[in-house]
């Protein structure tokens, strides 16, 4: 199954994906119906054509995002670091997140804006201090995200949180993907994110090092996951930082990122 967060109308809708057609569910966006929102009956939603919808990030407002640093082995390497014992997390903030082909803004505050191609687990229950079992059931499938960073502002300090969490910068979406059709709870999905049809990143999801289930049971163990919370799981090997020369962002691009069986994201970048 596929669901979606589309805008109609001026209001967010949440939509199940049926082929060619979306079928709108009568809540205002996914993480409402992953926190147990009542949702019309399928056959007899309004429907709208797949074609030219526009997607809203697909949980507007999740209680949190947990993102992964260091986590394919290849962009461990390209970033010269040593493979870590434990994940390594830093949060975004909601107001970082757009649609799945919104505008990415680069900041006027940063010269090195880069992209991360990721794969990100979206939670469909409560879950603290999970167990495998209990992980595998938390997630309620998959989505795509691009962690778009200002590396002059990560690396100011050893903390990255400001480098990670400027408005309008982090498009997800544009559907979750239930982990029945993606292989289960561990996929092994082809992901890559191209700048102006050049790929820049190209890896599988296989590599993790820490999977979708182990970030879960970590995560959970110190707070609790929501329905609609977000995991993003690391980005691969390829950022504009780790190039020689480097290679950033400037505005007028155009970055897809995508993942087998999940989807796809197309965002152009303006200058903010």
């Amino acid at each position: 199954m596929k669901l979606a967060t589309v805008r109609v109308d001026g209001r967010t809708t949440a939509v199940r994906v049926e082929g060619d057609v979306l079928v709108d569910l009568g809540v205002p966006d996914v993480g409402a119906v992953l926190a147990g929102a009542a949702v019309a009956d399928g056959k007899e939603g309004t429907e709208y054509a797949l074609a030219g919808a526009d997607f809203a990030p697909l949980v507007p407002q999740p209680s949190k995002v947990v993102c992964v640093g260091l986590n394919y082995r290849n962009h461990i390497r390209e970033m010269g670091r040593d493979l870590p014992e434990y994940p390594t997390l830093f949060s975004k903030f909601s107001d970082t997140l757009i649609g799945a082909y919104d505008d990415i803004v680069r900041p006027a505050e940063t010269s090195e804006f880069d992209w991360e191609a990721e794969l990100a687990v979206v939670i469909g229950q409560q879950v603290r201090r999970a167990d495998e079992e209990t992980a595998i059931a938390a997630i309620a499938g998959f989505t795509v995200l691009n962690d778009v960073t200002c590396r002059d502002w990560q690396f100011r300090t050893r903390e990255w949180l400001q480098g990670k969490n400027w408005d309008s910068t982090t498009p997800v979406g544009p559907w979750l993907v239930t982990p029945d059709e993606v292989g289960g709870p561990r996929p092994a999905l082809d992901i890559q994110c191209s700048v102006n049809d050049q790929v820049m990143q190209k890896d599988n999801t296989g590599d993790l090092l820490f999977d979708p289930v182990d970030l879960v049971r970590y995560v959970s163990t110190m707070i609790r996951l929501n329905p609609g919370d977000l995991i993003a799981t690391g980005t691969p090997g390829g950022v504009g930082h780790a190039r020689k020369p480097q290679i950033f962002l400037r505005g007028g691009e155009t970055v897809v990122t995508q993942i087998e069986g999940i989807g796809r994201l197309e965002n152009h970048v303006t200058a903010g």
